[in-house]
C-alpha cells in the first residue's frame, strides 16, 4: 500500500472554490483503479489548512493518479489558490481497517445507503 498525506494551505479568499474543485477531484480519484482511499480533510482550528489522504495499492497506481485528466484539471485550477506550495508526505501503512458504518463517507459522516 502506498499512502501520501498532502498538506495544503489555501488563500482565505479562495476557500469555497478550493473545496468545490477538491470535492470533484476526490470523487473521481476515489474511483481510480488501484485507489483504496482518497479523503479531503480540513482543520477545525484553521479553515485554510487541509490534508488530502491518498492510499493506493502501489506506487505505480499513485503515479498513474497524477496523469489522470481530473487530477490535471484540479492541479491547474487550484494552483493560484495556494497560500504556500502543497507538500506530499509519504507514509508506510502498518495497520488499516475498514470504514465504520459502511464502505465510504460523504460530507462528514458515514455514507447512508
Amino acid at each position: 500500500m502506498h499512502v501520501t498525506l498532502v498538506h495544503v494551505r489555501v488563500d482565505p479568499d479562495h476557500l469555497d472554490e478550493f473545496v468545490a474543485a477538491s470535492r470533484e477531484n476526490q470523487a473521481a480519484s476515489a474511483r481510480e483503479p488501484g485507489a483504496l482511499r482518497f479523503d479531503l480533510l480540513r482543520s477545525p482550528d484553521d479553515p485554510t489548512r487541509f490534508v488530502i489522504y491518498e492510499a493506493y495499492r502501489s506506487a505505480e497506481d499513485a503515479a498513474a493518479h497524477k496523469e489522470t485528466a481530473h487530477y490535471l484539471v484540479w492541479r491547474a485550477a487550484v494552483a493560484e489558490w495556494m497560500a504556500e506550495p502543497r507538500r506530499g508526505e509519504p507514509f508506510e501503512a502498518l495497520a488499516v481497517g475498514p470504514l465504520a458504518g459502511g464502505s465510504g463517507t460523504d460530507d462528514a459522516g458515514p455514507a447512508r445507503r
